[in-house]
């Protein structure tokens, strides 16, 4: 019953929200005021697919991540949210978890940001949300799952990335990763995700291993620009990581000074890409 309850409310509430509210352009041939589906699965990272077996109740037991990307996607309030989360068969998350909410607020202030390349990671450097210039310039995110999603693990793994670092300064990067991962950890020592995402960390890569048992190196201040080997070409940005204390959520933004060939490429890089996940 809770199953078909869930879909039932998501469907009404997918209903309720106005598509410019959110970023979708309404154009002129929308017989509904609220988002389609496949609107709808777009911004919440998921198949279009699997949001109709939601909706209809034929899929069952939905993770509680994408509970969360759907609350976000239709900007649910935070009584809303727990219900959601009750629906699915999860308790609302506590103050003992780490956080993954993005905050109506938050959300302004990225869609303010919506042509600028945008990523939100969690306390534990799992992938919140990328928007679509994010995307664009560094490569799709929405196929990833699982550890995929978790920068730690991308890092140390080494898997593919656009980003250029010389064999130090990916050392460094992934040092300091881990040791803000520890500090996460000392923060939420009940959350058994988190512990549960440690132990996979720690079996699946010896070099997260050496790192997590190690003495915390001394740290440089991290590099503040990166270069971005995009098929229009390199691109050097800006780089700068939010820290939103209150919801200890990581923001990172990567802009160019106006005016310069790497503002140039990143446009350039954004159209090309945006149209191209589009298609």
């Amino acid at each position: 019953m809770e199953d078909w309850e869930f879909g039932r409310t998501v469907r009404r509430w997918r209903d309720r929200v106005a598509p410019e509210a959110v970023g979708v352009p309404a154009g002129r041939r929308r017989r509904a005021s609220g988002l389609r589906r496949e609107e709808l699965a777009t911004l919440a990272g998921i198949s279009a697919d699997y949001l109709t077996r939601l909706e209809q109740g034929r899929a069952t037991a939905p993770s509680a991540q994408v509970v969360e990307a759907l609350a976000r996607a239709l900007r649910v309030s935070g009584p809303e949210r727990d219900l959601l989360y009750r629906l699915a068969g999860h308790a609302a998350p506590g103050p003992d978890v780490v956080p993954s909410r993005v905050t109506p607020s938050i959300q302004r202030l990225l869609d303010r940001l919506s042509h600028t390349p945008v990523v939100v990671y969690d306390a534990s450097w799992t992938l919140v949300l990328a928007n679509a210039p994010y995307n664009a310039l560094m490569g799709d995110t929405t196929a990833w799952r699982g550890l995929e999603r978790n920068a730690v693990w991308r890092n140390v793994t080494r898997l593919p990335s656009r980003v250029v670092h010389t064999p130090e300064e990916q050392a460094e990067h992934e040092a300091r990763l881990v040791a803000d991962l520890r500090l996460t950890t000392s923060r939420y020592p009940a959350d058994h995700a988190l512990r549960r995402l440690i132990t996979e960390l720690t079996a699946g890569s010896p070099r997260f291993a050496s790192l997590w048992d190690a003495e915390p190196p001394a740290l440089t201040d991290p590099a503040r620009r990166k270069t971005i080997n995009h098929p229009v070409g390199p691109i050097t940005l800006d780089c700068d990581t939010l820290l939103v204390t209150q919801d200890d959520l990581r923001i990172t933004v990567y802009t160019a000074e106006p005016g310069t060939e790497d503002a140039n490429r990143l446009e350039l890089a954004t159209v090309l890409g945006t149209q191209s996940l589009e298609i």
